[in-house]
């Protein structure tokens, strides 16, 4: 025959979660309202040309196209230079955030290469070799968005 007993443990724990229910709670509510009043994330409130000054802060002689900002989204971020002269390139990247930027570059139109920086703000260069003149294009982007991204396309030295 059972014994009252055997309900004593199961009615001190729910007694116990009954006491310590409003002080989680509270802990919670707590956490969340610090979460609330933390700023917004970094990288959309950098200062984009402060940051590049010291991510990027040198630019050889006949840099052919350039650009920085924040990527914020999975979206491409194109820029385009006309008429560049066929002839050995470096492609001068750098970003800062998590993950990893990309940069794709294509000539009239048809893709070349595709490079890539690691977000540690370190540069980091690619060689790329333009076959003919013509158009070139350099598009951003990035699955780890947002971050911060520059990069510079100049003459081989």
């Amino acid at each position: 025959m059972p014994s009252r007993p055997a309900f004593l443990p199961h009615a001190r724990t729910a007694a116990a979660v009954r006491r310590s229910l409003p002080g989680a709670v509270a802990a919670a509510g707590l956490c969340l309202a610090v979460a609330g009043c933390s700023p917004s994330n970094p990288v959309e409130n950098a200062d984009v040309s402060a940051w590049r000054a010291t991510a990027m802060p040198s630019s050889p002689a006949g840099v052919v196209l350039q650009d920085s900002g924040k990527i914020l989204n999975r979206d491409r971020i194109v820029q385009e230079a006309a008429r560049v002269p066929a002839g050995s390139y470096t492609l001068t990247a750098v970003c800062d955030g998590t993950g990893k930027a990309f940069f794709a570059v294509s000539l009239d139109g048809k893709a070349l290469t595709e490079a890539g920086a690691a977000c540690n703000g370190r540069q980091e260069t690619t060689r790329i070799s333009l076959p003919a003149a013509g158009r070139v294009e350099i598009s951003s982007s990035s699955v780890d968005a947002p971050l911060l991204y520059a990069y510079q396309l100049a003459p081989a030295q």
